[in-house]
C-alpha cells in the first residue's frame, strides 16, 4: 500500500497522482485530455479528490478511462492529508439561499422545482442539467409542441372514479410515466439518483437507470423494492466485451427492459455547458490546451462519454438479441422510417425522442413524430396503438399531467419525464421527487374528470386537435411559467478587466 506521504510528492505537471475512493492513479499524462481542464486536477495533485471527482464523474470513470497500468493501487489508510474544502463566498450565498427555500406545500407544479433549482444549485450543474444544444430550438419546441393540441372533451361521463394506472413493458405503472434517463445525479444532490429510485417506489412508478448515473448501478438496484420495476438505458461501448458485461449483469440483476441510445453517435454542443468549463479554467490553460489541439468543447458532457460507439448501426442489433431476453427498444428515433424498422426487426417498441433537445438543433419534438408514426404504421402495417406488441414512448418537455394525456390520447404507451424530477432532487431531495410525483398524480386525477375519461383506455384520439402539430410558425398561447424559468444563452463577453492595485 501506497502512503498518502509519498502521493503526496507527486503534485506537479511533471509527476501527478491523486486518491479517488482509496485508490491511488498516475494521472500526468492524462492531465491535457481532461476535458474539464488541467487546472482541476492540478488544484488537487498529490491529494484526495473523491470530494471533487464524485458528483460529476460516474463511478467508474476513471478506472475506464486511464490504462491499467496508471493504477498504483490502494493508499494506507489515516496518512492521506485531508483536503480542507475552502467555502467561498458563493457558495455561502448558495447556501444562503437553500435556508430560504419555501416549503414544499407551496410547490404547485414542476415549475416550481425549476425555478428553485436554478437559484439553490451550483453555477456548473444548472449549467449541466438545463443546457441544450446549439441555440436550443428544440429544447423549447419540445414543451411549445404539446401547445399545438388541444382538447375536446366529453360530457355527461360517470367519473366517480377515475384510474390512471396502466401498463408498461407488462408490467403495472401507477401512471403512464417513467422516469427517464439523466446523468449526473449527483451534481444537484449528495445522493443522486438513490432519491429517484426511493421516490419511484413509493408512487409506484418505473425508473429508467442511466449508463452515466453518478451511483453505481448496482447502488440502485440494491435501493429498488422488492418488486420495484427498473430499466436500464445504454449507451453502447465501442468495447462490445464492455457492453456485453453491462447488459447480461443488468438481466442477472432483473432489470426488465433495456434502452438502447441511437441518438448520440457524437454528442451535440451544448454552449452554456461549454462556456461554463472555459470560465472555470485558467487562461493560460485555455490557450495551451487550443494551441495543442486538445478539444474541452463538450463541457461536462464530453468528460463522461467518449466512450459511445459512432459506429452503432441496424446490423448490431442481431448481436443484442444474441446477448440478452430482455425486452429491446430504440430510444432516440425521430422518424417513421426508423420506427417501421424497428417493428420489422421484432424490437419491442421506440422511444420518440430528441435527447431533450440536446442533440440536433431543429429536430422535432417526441409527440410531433408520435403522430406521424401512429398514422404511418398503420397505413404500413395495420397497426392500432397502444399495442402492446409494439409500445410507443415519448420524453421531451413534459411538464403537466395534461402533456401526458395528450401523449396517451395519440397512442403513447407512456411518457418519460427527466429534467423536473432532476430539478425536485436538486431542490428538495427525495421528499422532492416524491412531491413531483404527487403533483402529477393529482393533476391526473382533475384532468381525466374534466375530459371525461374514466381510465387511461378512455382517453382516445378523438379527444385531441392536432391539426396544428406541424405548423412550427403557429401562434400558441404564451406559457409565463415556463418562459420565466427559461434562462436565456449567453453570448461571448469581454472578460471583466481587474482593477489595478
Amino acid at each position: 500500500m501506497l502512503s498518502g506521504k509519498e502521493v503526496a510528492t507527486h503534485n506537479t505537471r511533471e509527476s501527478c497522482w491523486i486518491i479517488v475512493h482509496g485508490k491511488v492513479y498516475d494521472v500526468t499524462e492524462f492531465l491535457d485530455d481532461h476535458p474539464g481542464g488541467s487546472k482541476i486536477i492540478l488544484k488537487y495533485a498529490g491529494k484526495d479528490v473523491t470530494q471533487e471527482y464524485e458528483p460529476i464523474h460516474p463511478p467508474d470513470a476513471i478506472t475506464t478511462n486511464l490504462p491499467p497500468e496508471k493504477h498504483l493501487g490502494p493508499v494506507q489508510p489515516g496518512t492521506v492529508e485531508k483536503v480542507e474544502v475552502a467555502i467561498t463566498d458563493e457558495e455561502k450565498a448558495r447556501q444562503e439561499r437553500m435556508s430560504n427555500r419555501p416549503p414544499l406545500d407551496e410547490i404547485l407544479n414542476l415549475h416550481d422545482f425549476e425555478a428553485i433549482a436554478k437559484l439553490v444549485m451550483a453555477e456548473k450543474a444548472w449549467a449541466y442539467y438545463s443546457s441544450a444544444a446549439d441555440d436550443e430550438i428544440t429544447n423549447r419546441e419540445n414543451h411549445a409542441a404539446y401547445h399545438r393540441i388541444w382538447f375536446r372533451p366529453k360530457i355527461m361521463v360517470d367519473v366517480t372514479k377515475v384510474d390512471w394506472s396502466t401498463t408498461i413493458l407488462g408490467h403495472r405503472s401507477s401512471m403512464p410515466v417513467y422516469i427517464t434517463a439523466t446523468a449526473l445525479g449527483k451534481l444537484g444532490h449528495p445522493d443522486g439518483e438513490l432519491n429517484l429510485t426511493r421516490a419511484g417506489a413509493k408512487h409506484g412508478v418505473i425508473q429508467m437507470i442511466p449508463t452515466l448515473a453518478s451511483c453505481s448501478f448496482d447502488e440502485l438496484v440494491d435501493a429498488a423494492q422488492p418488486g420495484q420495476v427498473q430499466f436500464l438505458q445504454l449507451y453502447v461501448n465501442r468495447d462490445r466485451d464492455i457492453t456485453k458485461r453491462i447488459v447480461q449483469h443488468a438481466e442477472k440483476r432483473g432489470i426488465k427492459g433495456l434502452f438502447i441510445t441511437v441518438d448520440a453517435p457524437q454528442l451535440g454542443r451544448r454552449e452554456k455547458d461549454m462556456r461554463m468549463k472555459f470560465t472555470a479554467e485558467d487562461p493560460s490553460e485555455v490557450t495551451k490546451s487550443g494551441s495543442d489541439g486538445v478539444d474541452r468543447s463538450k463541457g461536462a458532457a464530453r468528460a463522461i462519454s467518449s466512450f459511445i460507439d459512432p459506429g452503432l448501426k441496424w446490423e448490431d442489433l442481431d448481436w443484442f438479441k444474441g446477448i440478452t431476453k430482455m425486452p429491446l427498444i430504440l430510444k432516440g428515433v425521430q422518424r417513421w422510417e426508423d420506427a417501421l424498422k424497428a417493428y420489422d426487426l421484432g424490437l419491442a417498441g421506440v422511444v420518440l425522442s430528441n435527447h431533450g433537445g440536446r442533440q440536433l438543433d431543429f429536430a422535432r419534438s417526441g409527440i410531433e413524430v408520435l403522430v406521424e408514426v401512429v398514422s404511418k404504421l398503420k397505413e404500413k402495417r395495420g397497426l392500432t396503438f397502444p399495442n402492446e406488441k409494439f409500445a410507443l414512448f415519448v420524453d421531451g418537455g413534459v411538464r403537466r399531467a395534461t402533456d401526458v394525456i395528450k401523449a396517451v390520447a395519440l397512442g403513447a404507451t407512456a411518457v418519460g419525464i427527466g429534467r423536473p424530477f432532476l430539478y425536485a432532487l436538486s431542490s428538495y431531495g427525495q421528499d422532492g421527487v416524491e412531491k413531483a410525483l404527487q403533483i402529477l398524480h393529482d393533476e391526473f386525477e382533475m384532468n381525466m374528470r374534466l375530459l371525461g375519461a374514466q381510465t387511461i383506455k378512455d382517453i382516445t384520439p378523438d379527444m385531441v386537435d392536432i391539426s396544428n402539430i406541424s405548423s412550427h410558425i403557429a401562434s400558441i398561447p404564451g406559457d409565463k411559467l415556463y418562459d420565466i424559468n427559461y434562462e436565456s444563452m449567453q453570448h461571448a463577453k469581454l472578460r471583466q478587466a481587474k482593477p489595478k492595485l
